[in-house]
């Protein structure tokens, strides 16, 4: 907002991630104010309207990066409150469907902490940003405006019904139940075309107390994906260290081998799958929580960019589209797509006509990538619904797998593998001459037969000693450092 230009106010729906830090970014430009149905707590607690947040959520390099460019030091913020930085795939013991990953130095990283501590942390950085304020447990019931532009939103709040709060921008970031088409529709907004990809996937959750010695140790997140390759359903077990010296364990099955609430199946489940190290670390430790299950996580995508939205418009996050879990791209896609938004802004008055559809155009490019990742592998398991693949995607899967098998054993496959998987980088990446060269020359020759466990992880676990070495040529010991092209940097 610069000083010859009238005020501006902008809303946003939704109070999760991608509702804050579009507040963050918007706050510069505009007063905000931000609008949820829920009393947003003070501290690391659930929301009634976040109930995904009992799940697992890793917080990808690509993801990191975008906040931290948006919220600058959000990153020790995090570490401070408890969360960990963990380097990939040196604090990481994973059996992708081609085979386990070996423990080279740091080339990503990742945030692993609960979704309460996380959003919490951002919550206190952007509320307590000038100018945002914030209208809790209120409905928003519908969009003020016409085809050709909004002018604000009718709320219901705790003290009054169908309150009209103007605004020159309304940004939608209220997530899988988003009501935007319904809303633009009622304004005579048409051709709002959504798509869908379902395995029918289920996933459940519990907490445990970690074995003694192994938070301070650092022990890594094990994980064990599904081969979307066999005709069978896809099944996964995750243990993720978080705060508070808890593992947050998750289970996932595609149709037909979904997991139950039963907390007596919990640990049969994982040891049941590919390999059942998880099962195995989760044998004899105290839970903390019950099962949380939870369905309904069809990928879902609404094609905003491709109607003739009005002008003081755009959607975000979940409300744009929602991935597969499992893949963890969501909360990464929505703080790049934002990223983005914020370079426009910079150049832009947020109230100018056409300024919403450029921001919804930005953030496509990033939405269209995390959505081709996660539905051509979704669409693969059996009694999957929605979008075939396209036409050339059988190629391409076959060369993504021999890279991933290049993974296994090679370090320069690895570093391109986690390149990509973190959204650090575009998949075209893997197409680069150097990639591609590496590529062709791939095999699974001395690849890891069994989960590269340290001795002295297997011992705080209470696991026997492990049949060989943690990777074929790489130890596990410090990482790599993270170098000038990593801005966020190893948080202390």
């Amino acid at each position: 907002m610069t000083q010859s230009s009238p005020p501006r106010h902008a809303v946003v729906i939704g109070g999760s991630l991608a509702g804050l830090l579009a507040a963050a970014v918007l706050a510069d430009h505009a007063t905000v104010t931000i609008i949820d149905a829920d009393p947003l707590p003070e501290g690391p607690a659930p929301r009634r309207g976040l109930p995904q947040a009992r799940h697992t959520h890793l917080l990808w390099s690509g993801g990191a990066r975008a906040i931290e460019e948006i919220l600058p030091g959000i990153t020790q913020d995090w570490t401070a409150a408890g969360a960990i930085r963990r380097s990939l795939p040196t604090d990481l013991v994973t059996k992708t469907a081609q085979g386990w990953i070996p423990r080279c130095g740091e080339k990503q990283f990742n945030i692993s902490c609960s979704r309460d501590l996380l959003d919490s942390v951002v919550r206190a950085r952007v509320t307590a940003l000038e100018g945002v304020s914030t209208l809790q447990q209120s409905r928003v019931r519908a969009l003020e405006g016409t085809a050709s532009r909004v002018v604000g939103v009718r709320v219901d709040t705790p003290q009054e019904e169908d309150r009209l709060v103007r605004a020159d921008l309304v940004v939608d970031a209220s997530g899988r139940g988003s009501r935007a088409r319904t809303w633009l529709q009622a304004l005579g907004v048409t051709g709002i075309r959504q798509a869908e990809v379902d395995s029918g996937l289920v996933y459940a959750t519990r907490i445990f107390e970690a074995p003694g010695g192994a938070h301070e140790m650092g022990f890594p997140i094990v994980n064990v994906q599904s081969d979307p390759r066999v005709p069978v359903p896809g099944q996964t077990a995750t243990i993720v260290p978080i705060e508070n010296g808890q593992w947050q364990a998750t289970l996932s099955g595609t149709r037909g081998g979904q997991p139950t609430g039963d907390p007596e199946q919990f640990i049969p489940f994982a040891k049941g799958i590919r390999d059942p190290i998880v099962g195995e670390l989760l044998e004899g430790r105290r839970p903390l929580t019950d099962v949380a299950v939870t369905q309904g996580t069809a990928n879902r995508r609404v094609y905003f960019e491709k109607a003739a939205l009005p002008d003081g418009f755009f959607a975000v996050g979940d409300s744009v589209a929602t991935f597969n879990p499992l893949y963890g791209q969501g909360m990464t896609v929505a703080a790049q797509g934002l990223l983005a938004v914020r370079t426009l802004l910079r150049a832009s008055d947020p109230a100018r006509p056409g300024f919403g559809r450029e921001a919804q155009r930005a953030i496509t490019p990033l939405v269209g990538i995390a959505w081709e990742l996660a539905t051509s592998q979704d669409i693969l398991y059996p009694g999957a619904t929605g979008m075939k693949p396209r036409a050339g995607s059988g190629l391409l899967n076959a060369y993504t797998g021999r890279l991933m098998t290049g993974a296994t054993t090679h370090e320069a496959l690895t570093a391109a593998l986690f390149k990509v998987l973190t959204m650090s980088s575009a998949p075209t990446h893997w197409l680069r001459p150097s990639v591609v060269w590496h590529v062709l020359r791939a095999s699974d020759r001395g690849a890891l037969d069994a989960p590269p466990l340290s001795d002295a992880e297997r011992a705080v676990a209470g696991l026997g000693r492990g049949a060989g070495p943690v990777g074929p040529a790489d130890p596990v010991g410090p990482a790599d450092p993270v170098g000038p092209a990593d801005p966020v940097g190893r948080a202390r």
